[in-house]
């Protein structure tokens, strides 16, 4: 059955079979495979397919959606994602956007939030003006912990520079009422992206760079469940982490 989307998103765009073909890196076979027999790249590649036409990957190819929470078999679980690169941008956007009273973030870095959705800080700060109470941790960059997980990634340095250039994008937000920045040094066995009674943590595997990894989508529905589990590691960590100070 042709999938009839990414025809007529093709169109829309003057993308031929062999222009995709060589913007993706495929064969034209596999593009025309693709729009003629609808049948389903590998996510990599749908990721990058998605980016080049702007358009969601889910969309051209609901195959590739999440896993749903009815499938998974908790009550506090909505949705699973096979790496963070297959969530999209919109579901930890929209999540930040509709909290009420409060946004936690734990993350070494994250630097996707900022690069795929650079209105993030503009965003925190309206929420924070609302009444919301806004606790972001960041990497400290010189902690044994952060370069422990760069040799592990085989990322080396660089994850000491993604945490430095995390804390330029927050930076911004400091003395801002409501928002508290603060650096952490501890193992990072999630990052955790809090909003209410939503939380998107994405997990960390030996080796693996985050974006790589699973990401569940948990919502609180009551005392003592998974959800709390993960508030109360973002509260332990928070409790050593140190505050960043306004740049004089």
């Amino acid at each position: 059955m042709p999938n009839e989307r990414l025809r007529a998103v093709m169109a829309d765009g003057g993308w031929t079979y062999s222009s995709l073909a060589e913007k993706v890196d495929v064969d034209p076979k596999s593009v025309e495979r693709w729009v003629n027999l609808g049948r389903t790249p590998r996510r990599g590649t749908a990721m990058r397919v998605a980016e080049a036409l702007g358009e969601d990957m889910h969309a051209l190819w609901p195959a590739l959606r999440p896993v749903r929470a009815e499938r998974a078999g908790s009550t506090e679980l909505v949705a699973l994602y096979a790496q963070r690169a297959d969530t999209p941008v919109s579901t930890f956007v929209d999540m930040l956007d509709q909290a009420r009273e409060r946004i936690d973030v734990l993350v070494y870095a994250a630097l996707f939030l900022h690069e795929t959705y650079p209105r993030l800080n503009d965003l925190l700060s309206k929420r924070a003006a609302a009444g919301c109470a806004i606790r972001i941790a960041v990497g400290d960059a010189g902690s044994e912990n952060v370069r422990a997980r760069g040799r592990e990634e085989k990322f080396g340095h660089g994850i000491e520079s993604r945490c430095r250039l995390a804390l330029m994008h927050y930076r911004p937000l400091i003395g801002v009422p409501g928002i508290d920045v603060r650096t952490h040094g501890t193992t990072l066995y999630n990052s955790l992206y809090r909003a209410d009674d939503h939380m998107l943590v994405n997990a960390h595997v030996w080796g693996v760079t985050a974006y790589g990894a699973p990401v569940w989508h948990l919502r609180r529905s009551g005392d003592g469940g998974m959800f709390d589990t993960y508030a109360e590691s973002f509260d332990a960590v928070w409790s050593t982490a140190t505050p960043v100070p306004h740049e004089e």
